[in-house]
C-alpha cells in the first residue's frame, strides 16, 4: 500500500495497535472529567448539614429562605426543561422547514410569554418574604458593631438596661429579636445562615433586622463582606436557648466579674494589671475599664475565643496571647511573646475563671 493510502486510512481501532491507542486516549482525559461529578456532589451535600448550613434551617426566617430556594430551583428547572425541550424538538424531531407562523409562536410563546410568566410568579412569591426580617421584636434588642476583626455585642432590655459582651450572641427560642447593626472603620456583613439572611454593617449608619430561632442549639455566624486581612477569621458563636435559660444567662452576664479562685488565677490577674491589659479591655468589678478591645468580664463562659477561631480553654487562651498577630494577621492587639509560658498559662487560668 502506498504512503498516501496509509495516511488516508488509519489503522483499524479494533486491531491491537488501535486498541492500545484507544486505551491511551481514555487515560489522557482531563482530571476534572473524572472527579467533577464527585466534587459537585460533595459540595452540594456539604451545604445541607451542619451548624452553618443554609439548607438546615433552625429559625423561622431561615426556613422561609430555604423554601424560597427550593421554589426558585423548581422554577429554574421548569425553564431549563422548556428551553432544552424546544431545542431537542427543533433539532431532532422537527427538522423540516417551519412555517413563519409556527416559528413565531415558538419564539414568542416559549421564549417570551412562558419565561416571563414563571419569573413574575417567582418574584411575586419572593418579595413578601423580605418583610419578615423587617419585623421588630418585642424583647431584647441586640446591638452589634463590626470591629477589626471581632464583634462588639450589647444587649438592651425593654427596661433600658444594657449588658455588654463580645464575639458571641445568645437568643431566646421562640422570640423575635431585633438586631441593630453598625461598623467601625470598614464595611462588614452580619450573617447567621441557620437562622436567617444577612445584613450589611456600614460605618456611620445603623441597619437593622430581626431573627426568630425555632430550635435550641449552637450555630455559627460569619462576616460575609471582605473587610481586610483577617476577614475569614471573623466568626462568632450563636446559641439559641430556652427563654428561661436566656433570662438566667442575661442576669449572670450583667454581674461583675468573679474574683480569682486559685493562686495561679491570682498571679494571672496581677499580670493582667501589670501588663496594662486593662487599658484596652474591660473586666467589670476591677480597675480594667478599657473599651478598645472586647469586654472580658465573662470571657470564660464563652464558647470560643479570638472571634470564633479557637476553643475556650487555658491552653488556647495562652496561645492567643502569645501568638495573636500570627493567629489573626493585622489585628490591633499586640502579642505577648516575651512572657514565659507559665506566666501565659496563669493569664489563661485567670481569664478562663471569668465566667
Amino acid at each position: 500500500m502506498s504512503d498516501i493510502a496509509r495516511m488516508s486510512f488509519p489503522p483499524d481501532p479494533s486491531g491491537p495497535r488501535g486498541a492500545t491507542r484507544a486505551k491511551v486516549d481514555r487515560t489522557r482525559r482531563p482530571w476534572w472529567t473524572r472527579l467533577g461529578p464527585s466534587l459537585l456532589l460533595t459540595a452540594g451535600l456539604a451545604g445541607c448539614q451542619g451548624r452553618q448550613a443554609v439548607l438546615n434551617p433552625m429559625g423561622e426566617d431561615a426556613a422561609s429562605l430555604a423554601t424560597l430556594f427550593w421554589v426558585m430551583l423548581g422554577g429554574a428547572v421548569v425553564l431549563w426543561l422548556l428551553v432544552t425541550g424546544l431545542f431537542i424538538y427543533v433539532t431532532r424531531f422537527r427538522t423540516t422547514e417551519m412555517s413563519r407562523r409556527w416559528a413565531e409562536a415558538l419564539i414568542i410563546g416559549g421564549g417570551v410569554i412562558f419565561p416571563t410568566t414563571v419569573l413574575a410568579g417567582l418574584l411575586s412569591y419572593s418579595l413578601p418574604l423580605m418583610a419578615t426580617q423587617r419585623t421588630e421584636g418585642d424583647g431584647v434588642v441586640v446591638h452589634v458593631t463590626g470591629e477589626q476583626w471581632w464583634w462588639r455585642v450589647t444587649y438592651e432590655t425593654p427596661e433600658g438596661a444594657r449588658v455588654v459582651s463580645a464575639n458571641e450572641i445568645r437568643l431566646p427560642v421562640g422570640a423575635r429579636t431585633t438586631f441593630r447593626l453598625t461598623a467601625n472603620q470598614v464595611i462588614h456583613s452580619f450573617w447567621i445562615p441557620a437562622l436567617g439572611g444577612k445584613t450589611d454593617m456600614i460605618p456611620g449608619r445603623e441597619n437593622w433586622m430581626s431573627l426568630k430561632p425555632t430550635e435550641a442549639g449552637l450555630f455559627r455566624g460569619q462576616c460575609t463582606e471582605f473587610c481586610g486581612a483577617s476577614h475569614a477569621l471573623m466568626a462568632f458563636e450563636v446559641e439559641a436557648m430556652a427563654p428561661e435559660d436566656f433570662e438566667a444567662w442575661l442576669d449572670r452576664e450583667a454581674r461583675d466579674a468573679a474574683p480569682p479562685a486559685s493562686a495561679a488565677a491570682e498571679r494571672g490577674a496581677a499580670l493582667f494589671a501589670a501588663e496594662g491589659c486593662g487599658a484596652c479591655h474591660t473586666v467589670r468589678g476591677t480597675d480594667a475599664i478599657g473599651r478598645v478591645g472586647p469586654d472580658l468580664t465573662h470571657v470564660g463562659s464563652r464558647h470560643s475565643i479570638g472571634a470564633g477561631i479557637l476553643p475556650n480553654d487555658v491552653e488556647a487562651i495562652a496561645d492567643w496571647i502569645e501568638r495573636t498577630e500570627h493567629l489573626k494577621p493585622e489585628v490591633d492587639m499586640p502579642q505577648y511573646d516575651h512572657l514565659p509560658r507559665e506566666a501565659l498559662l496563669d493569664l489563661g487560668r485567670y481569664l478562663k475563671g471569668l465566667e
